[in-house]
């Protein structure tokens, strides 16, 4: 699609979807739906500077990126953290643990699935904003590593390290604070090991 063929309405129809899950698995439900309208308001307002030389998606998700971050440095924001817990879409991480073979769960694997994918979304937020962002853009948006250095701003090189750091703090989180089994599903399920303290990461830039 030509720049000069770039309606909002069009524009809108398309992304806001993608966008509000992204937010979503970022941010969090309470505060997605506000940030999304506010990412789509500098959208419209800033449609007409879009250069078709680049990807109006990257472009779009940049736009998002830099909203939440904000958000997610202000004080308010912090310290809505600290005194409740984010609620989570259930679907994403669902659809990335399916079963590899068509047949009807029984009740107890639903209810095991839904556990697992809460206690990684859980663990997802405890990870700094720096870790988490590359996070949610690589492992849940499935975009690549040079796309994410595009959106926000960064070297190639400095996205891979951050990805790798966030997979290693993800996982000593998970194994610090679960026990890991294999559901009749070949699905990974995990049972606390304990009462989990949930702390409030620092946003601090690190490389």
């Amino acid at each position: 699609m030509e720049t000069h063929e770039f309606q909002f309405d069009q524009v809108y129809t398309e992304f806001q979807p993608k966008i509000y899950r992204y937010l979503t698995q970022l941010i969090g439900i309470k505060e997605a739906e506000d940030i999304t309208q506010d990412v789509f308001i500098k959208v419209n307002q800033a449609l007409h500077t879009f250069k078709k030389n680049s990807q109006l998606s990257t472009w779009i998700y940049q736009i998002a990126t830099n909203t939440a971050i904000d958000r997610m440095r202000s004080r308010s924001f912090k310290q809505e953290i600290s005194e409740h817990f984010i609620e989570f879409d259930i679907d994403t991480f669902a659809a990335k643990n399916a079963c590899s073979y068509k047949k009807t769960l029984l009740i107890e694997d639903q209810v095991v699935r839904q556990e697992m994918n809460e206690c990684i979304r859980n663990f997802v937020m405890d990870l700094p904003e720096t870790y988490r962002t590359v996070a949610v853009l690589s492992e849940i948006e499935g975009l690549k590593d040079s796309e994410i250095a595009t959106i926000l701003g960064l070297s190639i090189g400095t996205v891979k390290i951050r990805l790798h750091r966030a997979k290693e703090n993800l996982r000593k989180l998970l194994s610090a604070n679960c026990n890991f089994y294999r559901t009749d599903c070949n699905e990974l399920a995990c049972e606390p090991k304990g009462p989990i303290v949930r702390t409030v990461k620092s946003t601090s830039i690190r490389r």
